[in-house]
């Protein structure tokens, strides 16, 4: 393995790559050697801004997540431009916040459409590429959870905590019927990051209580689990298969 390029020749999908965390993942992965496969669903400008960033060694791919169609279609698209895709990264993720007084339309489009992009899409996503996996000598998938899904979340987010609770046993299950076959999964758990989610937190509460459980007293940053997300792809990372990596600055501890 070549240390300064660990990632040399991998073709890693990250989707929701064109926000703040997914951006970050992409550019790390760059910086060691890989070539992303950025996906965006709406902001054309800026994934191919982060294309530029890095120096266009990626491609860049469409596809809305929030269509039950959506996330096969995007499937296609990656294999059409690279032909063998390594890794997968699911990074996308909405959160919506919807309380027990709202309405029981208001309360199913919440959870519906938080399933559909932060579990199902991943969930079909993981599907196509164990097939494509098992026919091309293994890869790997990363799944971006959340501390959310391991202690519970709020009244007015249970549905991101529902969501991600099923993802870090998605990539359980995964790893515990495909690690056979060379297909390795984990799933990456963190708590606050300093993203744009983040930021809308901080703005109608204060940072004070967006850090107050924390006992490092500061958020991560996207570089932080991009970092880690790197890492874990390396191909002499294989034995991390199964695990789910905290990075909550304490905040929780299992």
């Amino acid at each position: 393995m070549n240390m300064d390029k660990p990632l040399d020749c991998m073709n890693v999908l990250v989707t929701g790559a064109s926000g703040g965390l997914g951006s970050a993942i992409v550019e790390r992965l760059a910086a060691e050697g890989a070539s992303p496969i950025i996906h965006f669903g709406w902001n054309k400008a800026s994934a191919h801004a982060l294309l530029e960033r890095i120096e266009r060694r990626g491609h860049v791919v469409q596809g809305d997540l929030s269509l039950p169609e959506g996330p096969e279609d995007l499937w296609r698209k990656a294999v059409a431009t690279t032909r063998r895709v390594h890794a997968v990264v699911n990074a996308a993720g909405i959160r919506t916040q919807v309380g027990l007084d709202d309405s029981l339309s208001a309360w199913h489009k919440a959870w519906r459409g938080e399933f559909q992009v932060n579990l199902f899409a991943a969930v079909d996503l993981s599907r196509s590429a164990i097939m494509h996996f098992k026919e091309n000598g293994g890869g790997r998938i990363v799944n971006i959870a959340s501390r959310a899904g391991q202690r519970g979340y709020s009244a007015d987010a249970m549905a991101y905590g529902a969501t991600k609770a099923a993802l870090i046993n998605l990539t359980k299950s995964i790893a515990r019927s495909f690690g056979a076959d060379g297909v390795t999964a984990v799933a990456i758990s963190p708590g606050w990051i300093r993203t744009d989610m983040a930021e809308d937190f901080i703005a109608k509460n204060g940072e004070a209580a967006a850090v107050a459980d924390i006992p490092i007293g500061a958020m991560a940053l996207p570089e932080e689990v991009a970092e880690l997300t790197a890492f874990v792809l390396r191909p002499s990372q294989r034995s991390l298969n199964g695990a789910t990596l905290d990075v909550n600055g304490g905040s929780y501890i299992r």
